[in-house]
């Protein structure tokens, strides 16, 4: 070959392979608005749980993290777990990351809880954005009463501009879809959080050994009012809603005798201890008021009181040692199912829709509603059961999980594409 030859070659060789790189589109650059608060492990878990779906599905892709709160640990924890995250924090970042990125995806939460922040984005920017694995109902669980059309409808309007909406719960897609939505993609996506693979084996170990516990030998239990009195929680420096809490302190019994009775049976029948746990870190006190100090002795004796709030990490390795988790909150249930662990929920009107989601993945019949007092009898015997047939059980957590990963895994493409197209 001569050198003109070569050089004809060299270039038609260069050529295509820019050609083949430009068809497969560059990795790209996605915003993530995501990490809404700290003093709830459930609200952490939001964004390892998408960051982690990101990392596996499409790893190409350089992510930058907008938070409102990763205090408390939580940043050093995710930089731990995802150490090519960048954490936008400030003005400048943030106006760099408006110029770089190519896509703003709103990750999962009890609602559009960035709203203004999409808006912002899209304005100021003119580029797509997407929502992956929200609630959007007519009562949110921090409200007192139902959101006003108008509020609504600026959120269905905002919703209509994605490129693509991941609703958590099949309510929220049915309040979409009624509400006129007219994003190209609306579907069922579950929330991040089953994602979740967070771990803290060693405090974990630590906390299971210091307080008797053996891995498959115990059970969690997580305690709720039917409203978070973040009144309780000093850095909230929230005032305190009088109606609010006249309604948790009407409801506090009802909501958990059936919890604390299943604590008892589970102890009495079988060789299994229970741990009470938070999910918030008001739900320590809670935990004790109303499922531990009213225990009778001799069950008393095999259930541990966690006095402590915890990080996600350390949670899920807790969970993940447990034989199940019952209880009135929805995330851990989540950490659990995605993590193969059995999990009951227990829910009620002010909570949003998400609970809903259980049935949506094929675990309906451990999903109990705290209103309906059909419902509320069928708590116990559900939780006996769960610790009576452990390998039932963990087959119908597989079921649930398996059905989680394939609609993370057909969302997943979707965000691919559309950060393509951006």
């Amino acid at each position: 070959m001569n050198r003109r030859q070569f050089v004809t070659s060299s270039f038609i060789a260069t050529l295509s392979s820019a050609l083949a790189t430009a068809a497969q589109g560059k990795p790209g650059k996605l915003l993530l608005r995501s990490s809404w608060q700290t003093v709830n492990i459930g609200d952490i878990a939001h964004t390892p749980g998408v960051l982690a779906l990101l990392e596996k599905h499409l790893p190409e892709v350089e992510v930058r993290l907008w938070p409102s709160n990763v205090g408390n640990g939580v940043a050093e924890m995710l930089q731990k777990r995802f150490p090519k995250l960048i954490i936008v924090q400030g003005a400048a970042a943030l106006k760099q990351a408006f110029a770089e990125c190519d896509f703003l995806l709103h990750g999962s939460g009890p609602s559009l809880v960035a709203e203004k922040d999409v808006v912002k984005w899209a304005e100021a920017t003119g580029k797509p954005y997407g929502v992956y694995g929200i609630t959007v109902a007519n009562q949110g669980s921090t409200s007192t009463a139902p959101a006003s059309d108008k509020v609504i409808n600026h959120t269905i309007k905002v919703l209509s501009g994605a490129q693509f909406v991941y609703f958590r719960d099949s309510v929220s897609l049915g309040v979409a879809k009624t509400r006129g939505c007219t994003c190209p993609i609306l579907e069922f996506g579950p929330d991040g959080a089953f994602a979740v693979d967070l771990r803290d084996d060693e405090k974990a170990e630590a906390f299971l050994k210091e307080n008797g516990l053996e891995a498959g030998k115990f059970m969690c239990c997580i305690p709720r009012y039917r409203y978070t009195p973040y009144w309780t929680i000093p850095s909230k420096k929230a005032a305190m809603d009088e109606k609010k809490d006249a309604r948790n302190q009407a409801m506090k019994e009802h909501d958990h005798a059936q919890l604390r009775q299943g604590i008892i049976e589970v102890v009495r029948q079988t060789d299994l201890k229970v741990l009470v746990c938070p999910e918030d870190q008001t739900q320590m006190a809670i935990g004790k008021e109303m499922l531990f100090d009213p225990l009778p002795d001799d069950v008393k004796a095999k259930v541990v009181w966690r006095s402590n709030y915890w990080l996600t990490g350390e949670a899920v390795s807790v969970y993940v040692r447990s034989a199940g988790l019952f209880g009135n909150e929805m995330h851990s249930p989540i950490m659990c199912i995605g993590n193969g662990i059995p999990a009951i929920v227990c829910r009620w009107a002010e909570q949003t829709s998400k609970g809903m989601m259980w049935k949506d993945i094929g675990l309906g019949e451990w999903l109990f509603d705290l209103d309906n007092e059909e419902d509320v009898q069928r708590i116990t015997p559900a939780i006996l059961a769960m610790a009576k047939d452990p390998e039932g059980a963990k087959a119908l957590a597989a079921k649930g999980r398996a059905f989680v990963e394939q609609r993370q895994k057909e969302s997943m493409a979707e965000v691919g594409r559309a950060l393509q197209k951006g």
